[in-house]
């Protein structure tokens, strides 16, 4: 079974100021793609606790989804968090989710999510608003069992 986690990254959900919607949708089409969503969190905006979150939800699950903090406002640090912890960088995964948003709004280049590797598993950033999150999955979720199969060498590559 294909293992996931989702991570909301929201100063104003994790203060509960704001209900996330963002996670659970994700949750929700992760379980639709056959996952099974092991471990699920709201985070604050903070580097170093999205960091030690990513190290140790890879230690759980081979795919982990983070939502939000993705944008240029100056709390916006998923994607830093993201770099300090992966080991290869994926360009065309994250390339693929903005060419597709880009279809729907050209604020989807706004968007500074990465995607990368740690060990076996697959970090995934998306963006924080559940449309554009559930958008940018669906782009890439095809993509994403045959980058597992590769991490685990279980491909005729």
């Amino acid at each position: 079974m294909k293992t996931a986690a989702v991570l909301t990254i929201s100063d104003s959900s994790f203060q509960g100021m704001r209900q996330d919607l963002s996670g659970p949708a994700v949750a929700h089409q992760l379980t639709l793609a056959g996952f099974e969503v092991k471990h699920a969190a709201v985070l604050p905006d903070e580097l170093e606790q999205i960091k030690q979150e990513l190290l140790a939800s890879c230690a759980l699950v081979r795919l982990v989804v983070t939502v939000g903090g993705t944008g240029i406002a100056e709390r916006d640090v998923t994607p830093e968090a993201t770099l300090a912890v992966v080991e290869k960088v994926i360009g065309g995964i994250p390339e693929r989710m903005r060419a597709e948003g880009a279809h729907k709004t050209p604020l989807a280049a706004l968007s500074r999510g990465v995607c990368g590797t740690r060990g076996k598993s697959l970090i995934l950033n998306l963006p924080g608003s559940p449309k554009a999150a559930i958008e940018s999955l669906q782009a890439v979720i095809k993509i994403v069992p045959h980058a597992l199969d590769l991490l685990e060498g279980k491909t005729n590559h």
